[in-house]
């Protein structure tokens, strides 16, 4: 078995409508592999990274996965994928503006963690590389799962929190 953390958030358009049906949708977009999965308290929030009056809701989503043995670079840029798909097939507002920038969207699926996986690519850092700097990832973190550790800093979510990395 396998844990997987992922961060759903959105600013635009029905927020929660969009994160429910993103969470819904998870056990069929990662079939065969689905085994249980658990959702955050919700987490409201100002935007990160740029301005916005649109305040995001987050939540965390832990998902038990049958897999054994050591993630693959081909198994885990699959997953992100799919889930990039996902996002897609519930909402095609991009996430970038003309220029690149951050912009608000109606909805947003991060992977921040898989079991103790470090891995990095183009596409796709695990853990996430802004996790320690975002209240609304660590929070739900801290709540689903209090013993998981960063693999690099050896520190937990609720750690991370009391160190004000995040903002």
């Amino acid at each position: 078995m396998s844990t997987l953390y992922l961060n759903i958030g959105s600013n635009s358009g029905d927020r929660r409508a969009f994160i429910v049906r993103a969470v819904a949708a998870l056990p069929c977009a990662l079939k065969p592999c689905f085994a249980a999965m658990r959702v955050s308290t919700e987490v409201e929030s100002e935007p990160w990274g740029y301005e916005s009056a649109a305040r995001f809701i987050n939540v965390g989503v832990k998902i038990e996965l049958h897999h054994c043995g050591v993630w693959t670079a081909a198994e885990l840029e699959r997953l992100l994928s799919v889930l990039k798909e996902l996002e897609r097939s519930i909402s095609a507002m991009p996430h970038r503006d003309a220029g690149g920038g951050y912009s608000d969207r109606e909805l947003d699926i991060d992977i921040i963690a898989l079991d103790d996986v470090r891995y990095k690519s183009e596409s796709l850092e695990i853990p996430h590389p802004h996790m320690a700097a975002r209240r609304f990832v660590l929070a739900p973190m801290a709540e689903l799962a209090p013993e998981w550790r960063h693999p690099a800093t050896m520190l937990t979510a609720a750690e991370m929190l009391c160190q004000d990395y995040s903002r």
